[in-house]
């Protein structure tokens, strides 16, 4: 673990382009879900609870490229549609992915803009679908989407913060934590998901009474 600890600091580090840094990774992940940007950003946050940067401005850098990677998403969705899906979201599992995401938009988008931010599969399925159906951009999409990239940037964030305050002569095992916290998170939104499919199916093939 101490190799990574290392590798991380030095990555994450207390000057000044960690901001950028923070940005720009928050912003492509919504594009490449395999971009390390909650990894970052709660590791900023471990960085800051021991003063060498400021948690405000972690907080603001993550909530900023998240909603840009966000709304980036939606308009290439907008403009290229389900080609763009293809290219983007390759394989069986993210067409199915595309299709629950357009499904869930039309019944309750808001809600689902939300959540899908702490999903990295689901978030980019999510902001394409939304700019592939054409939903509403300023009047639904981007107020939804603003209060999604908030949350999550507060809850990566003060994640490694926190967890930096709790263990702050052992910076590994703030990270340990913090990483933990943050996939249990992570697996129970995905298995409340799996389990709303599932009921949705018994009720579909009238399964309630068996």
């Amino acid at each position: 673990m101490g190799g990574f600890d290392h590798w991380l600091l030095n990555f994450i580090s207390g000057s000044p382009w960690t901001y950028g840094v923070v940005l720009g990774l928050a912003l492509l992940d919504a594009i490449l879900p395999v971009v390390p940007s909650e990894t970052a950003v709660i590791t900023a946050g471990v960085v800051a609870a021991q003063g060498d940067l400021s948690i405000g401005l972690v907080l603001a850098a993550a909530a900023i490229g998240a909603f840009a990677g966000d709304n980036l998403t939606y308009w290439i969705g907008r403009k290229w549609g389900h080609r763009a899906a293809e290219r983007f979201l390759r394989g069986e599992k993210g067409r199915r992915g595309l299709a629950w995401a357009e499904k869930t938009l039309d019944e309750r988008g808001g809600l689902l803009i939300v959540v899908a931010r702490f999903i990295p599969g689901g978030r980019i399925a999510t902001m394409l679908a939304a700019g592939t159906v054409e939903y509403p951009y300023l009047r639904r999409f981007v107020p939804y989407d603003a209060v999604a990239a908030v949350f999550w940037a507060c809850y990566a964030g003060l994640l490694g913060y926190f967890g930096g305050k709790a263990f702050q002569n052992s910076t590994w095992k703030a990270l340990l934590v913090a990483f933990a916290i943050a996939a249990g998170i992570a697996l129970a939104i995905e298995g409340i998901r799996r389990l709303n499919l599932h009921r949705r199916l018994v009720r579909l093939l009238g399964w309630e009474s068996l």
